[in-house]
């Protein structure tokens, strides 16, 4: 599990960091002294959580979270107990009130390895064409038919789904999407992304080894050559 430490003491930082090296189920990614560090950072290394202090200078945790397009799990450290009810506006895992001990940290350790344990759920069954999609957006709902989806893009621990002229998120991850999709309707062009067949306006040759993809949208994705040639045959006589 990818770990991020945002902590504007040092001494505060570097003793979570090392007390979080004892845990092999958590791997600390990066670390930040503030939130506009933070952030540009938090969007590059893509992590599972946040060890999150709450009042840092001239900005606070909260600040931080509403700038995230997708949020990780949170772990909050602070000395400030007063937050705790407002805290579990996001997805909060534990509260810990500084200082922190070995035996706290490795007590909300193990809520996040619980919260990481696969759901024992039966199988969902397969996606066809007539199939509508549930999509929960903040406070807005969406039934959304299968072929009106454009494109899923793989973001970390979510996946952003694009139809209509929009977006929303899920949290899924890209794998467990395409497991239930018709193949005959959509394609893994990339690591991150699996299109709607009939959204495809144009596949151009790029400058590189690759190709450029164009969605009817006219959102455009990068596609190895291996990756065009299985389409072009998916999409052949």
């Amino acid at each position: 599990m990818k770990a991020f430490v945002v902590e504007d003491l040092r001494l505060a930082r570097q003793g979570l960091v090392r007390m979080l090296a004892a845990h092999p189920g958590i791997e600390v990614v990066g670390e930040a002294d503030h939130p506009d560090t933070a952030l540009p950072l938090i969007r590059a290394t893509y992590p599972d959580v946040l060890f999150l202090d709450i009042q840092m200078a001239g900005a606070d945790a909260f600040d931080l979270l509403a700038q995230l397009d997708a949020h990780p799990q949170i772990v909050f450290t602070t000395a400030h107990a007063e937050y705790a009810v407002r805290s579990f506006d996001f997805d909060t895992v534990d509260y810990l009130l500084k200082p922190i001990s070995e035996e706290r940290l490795a007590q909300a350790v193990r809520k996040l390895e619980a919260r990481a344990l696969p759901a024992l759920a039966p199988a969902q069954a397969p996606l066809d064409a007539d199939s509508r999609i549930f999509i929960k957006d903040g406070e807005r709902c969406h039934m959304v038919p299968l072929t009106a989806i454009r494109c899923f893009e793989s973001c970390k621990n979510h996946v952003q789904v694009y139809f209509g002229d929009t977006h929303a998120y899920v949290k899924k991850s890209l794998g467990s999407v395409e497991e239930r999709l018709p193949r005959h309707l959509f394609f893994r062009v990339s690591r991150q992304h699996i299109v709607n067949l009939a959204a495809i306006a144009s596949i151009e040759e790029a400058m590189g080894s690759g190709y450029i993809l164009q969605l009817d949208n006219g959102k455009k994705l990068e596609i190895s050559r291996r990756n065009a040639v299985q389409l072009k045959e998916t999409m052949s006589l």
